[in-house]
């Protein structure tokens, strides 16, 4: 097929990156996405060690793996969230977290996403995927009562504080790839057109197309993919399952941990929930989609080296491309 399936390295940052290459290898993927935690790729090693680069680009190689994306999902969290507080702390490299002073940390996150964009053209990667954090999230039950200037001095923020950033990207030549998230500035497909709107629909700023969050949220994740046609800039491959119909668990899911029963919703192994899978990557044929299809394992309880194998054959079973021509012009006489 066209498209390269990747994996993404985020939930296996546990593991040294030539072991996860070795993994992926080994069941047939063809590149990775990888995460700028643990030692998979490190922006300021990147940017200060001349070597760095070449060091990974030999691990891949000797894996015969591509590169097709990098992700600072986790830096990026930081640059407009509020509070900033101990979640964050437990996330983030302790040179972004420094003294934990809050705004501190944002201006540090800011500088590392700037300087992720740098990295990833150094690598010879045109896209970033990663988060933008929020200062509005926590109103959204909306009591007590949130006024309107609130919520317009949120994507304010978010315009204030990405619209810097987006312009290293500009000039490096890499784009941004938003994963549409609760507890980000843009979680749904409204916030998704107010965020664009914020920033001026600015080309640096797309988003990264991710089904999971969107069907416990009652959201189409095939119309999302065509309404934002021009928007989606990657692809990521991750499931999720709903299971409210007893009247007891719901969509809010009570604080209790994942994989917990209790749980009106969980993210599973990707062809294990309810993402209209099929639907979904005809849904990409259509809008000429031919980027990279990253599967993202995140299922707690399923082991992983069960789901990212699994996940790889049901991708490609389903991800088939487009025709090169109708199935009714064989039909023509004029031939």
């Amino acid at each position: 097929m066209s498209r390269p399936i990747t994996l993404f390295t985020g939930q296996w940052a546990d593991l040294p990156f030539d072991e996860v290459c070795r993994l992926a290898s080994g069941w047939g993927y063809d590149g990775l996405e990888i995460a700028c935690w643990g030692d998979h790729f490190e922006v300021d090693k990147a940017l200060s060690d001349d070597g760095y680069i070449d060091r990974k680009r030999e691990i891949l190689a000797k894996h015969n793996l591509k590169v097709y994306a990098i992700s600072n999902h986790l830096v990026g969290q930081a640059v407009c969230d509020h509070p900033i507080d101990e979640r964050h702390q437990d996330i983030l490299p302790a040179r972004i977290w420094g003294d934990g002073e809050p705004e501190g940390v944002r201006r540090r996150a800011a500088e590392e996403i700037k300087d992720t964009a740098r990295a990833a053209a150094r690598l010879g990667v045109r896209t970033v995927v990663g988060f933008t954090g929020s200062s509005i999230w926590h109103t959204l039950a909306m009591f007590p009562p949130v006024p309107p200037s609130m919520i317009e001095r949120g994507y304010a923020d978010f315009a204030d504080r990405w619209n810097p950033i987006l312009d290293v990207f500009d000039e490096v030549g890499v784009r941004f790839a938003h994963e549409v998230h609760p507890s980000e500035i843009a979680y749904d497909y409204w916030t998704t057109r107010r965020a664009l709107e914020a920033i001026g629909h600015r080309a640096a700023f797309g988003l990264n197309w991710d089904p999971s969050h969107f069907v416990w949220q009652d959201l189409d994740p095939v119309n999302f993919i065509l309404d934002f046609a021009d928007r989606i800039y990657h692809v990521d491959c991750k499931d999720a399952k709903v299971r409210t119909t007893d009247g007891r668990r719901g969509r809010l899911s009570s604080h209790l941990p994942w994989a917990d029963l209790r749980r009106g919703w969980d993210f599973v192994s990707t062809g294990h929930g309810d993402v209209p899978w099929e639907d979904c990557f005809r849904a990409l044929n259509a809008i000429g989609y031919d980027g990279p299809i990253s599967i993202e394992w995140e299922d707690a309880g399923m082991d992983r080296l069960v789901g990212a194998p699994e996940a790889l054959q049901f991708v490609r079973r389903l991800a088939f491309d487009a025709p090169s021509a109708a199935f009714d012009a064989a039909f023509s006489t004029n031939q």
